[in-house]
């Protein structure tokens, strides 16, 4: 859903805008899905043929496009007066119909959602139809303002969530409003370097602040609104008063060579890499090293999404 589409071409190995445009020809992305809502057309929403991925059986991709954004302020205007204007009544709960129909059409355990890093309408929108969230950040100032800014902005938007699941007029929408309330899975704190194994002293001042705007401010907004999970849930997965999922240091030169190659970055082959000797061997170190640290992830996502207890 991030206009900028780049995980869209990154996966499809897209490097002209030439290559992006010919996949928005077959109508296979996520603004084709939504046009029958945004564009007042005599059908329902049906599911979209996602593109599976190589190399990743069972993954499969909605793209994204870069005019999602001229849907901003239609959504928006119909976020905020959808109990008084008809006409808009079936907008705000069309993205997670379009969403589901086509998980269901593809038997999908999970659905991914890349978020562009905004405050606009239709991230209010995803957030507050999804069942879990998780919060990236970067140890440095603007994730810290970052945080604070949201302390402030998801209560609110779950509190215009709650009460737009129960307006009658977005009930009895075409694509009616879901009533939810996202749990918060945790953080993810990536991009920064190590030295001697631990965080820099400058990554680590800032990792720190992160925490403490967790733990002395996020958290407890979200606790209020329900929307955390019980911190012993939490602490059976082994996530302290931070909250962080995982800790992710700079792939360096594995990031360049994992997107030409279309391949995360623990599954490159030697030849792939194109090193050697010893360089090789500290390469292949770290991409083992990277590997455990996704599948302590993933687990732990699966554990806690298997495991929602509400705060």
């Amino acid at each position: 859903t991030d206009p900028q589409c780049n995980l869209t071409g990154m996966v499809l190995g897209f490097s002209t805008k030439k290559e992006l445009e010919e996949v928005y020809k077959t109508n296979q992305h996520i603004k084709a899905g939504l046009e029958p809502a945004f564009e007042s057309q005599p059908r329902l929403i049906k599911a979209v043929e996602c593109i599976p991925i190589e190399r990743q059986e069972g993954l499969f991709l909605l793209p994204g496009h870069v005019g999602l954004a001229e849907y901003e302020v239609t959504l928006g205007i119909a976020q905020e007066l959808s109990g008084s204007i008809q006409t808009l009544k079936n907008l705000p709960g069309s993205i997670s119909y379009l969403l589901d129909k086509t998980a269901k059409n593809f038997s999908a355990d999970y659905i991914l959602i890349d978020m562009s890093p905004s405050l606009s309408s239709i991230n209010q929108n995803l957030l507050m139809t999804s069942d879990f969230f998780i919060l990236p950040t970067i140890p440095d100032f603007f994730s810290v303002m970052a945080i604070d800014s949201v302390a402030t902005i998801l209560p609110k938007w779950h509190q215009w969530a709650q009460k737009a699941s129960e307006l009658p007029v977005l009930k009895e929408a075409n694509y009616p409003f879901p009533k939810v309330t996202p749990l918060f899975l945790g953080t993810i704190i990536q991009n920064y370097r190590i030295r001697y194994r631990k965080p820099s002293v400058a990554f680590q001042k800032w990792m720190d602040q992160i925490k403490d705007a967790i733990e002395d401010r996020l958290f407890p907004e979200l606790r209020r609104e329900h929307m955390v999970f019980a911190k012993q849930v939490y602490s059976e997965q082994e996530m302290g008063d931070d909250f962080c999922l995982i800790k992710m240091s700079y792939f360096n030169s594995l990031i360049a060579i994992s997107q030409k190659c279309q391949t995360p970055v623990f599954a490159l082959t030697a030849q792939e890499i194109g090193q050697t000797g010893k360089v090789l061997e500290n390469t292949q170190n770290s991409q083992n090293s990277f590997k455990e640290s996704f599948s302590r992830l993933a687990d732990k996502v699966i554990n806690l999404t298997c495991n929602a207890v509400r705060a």
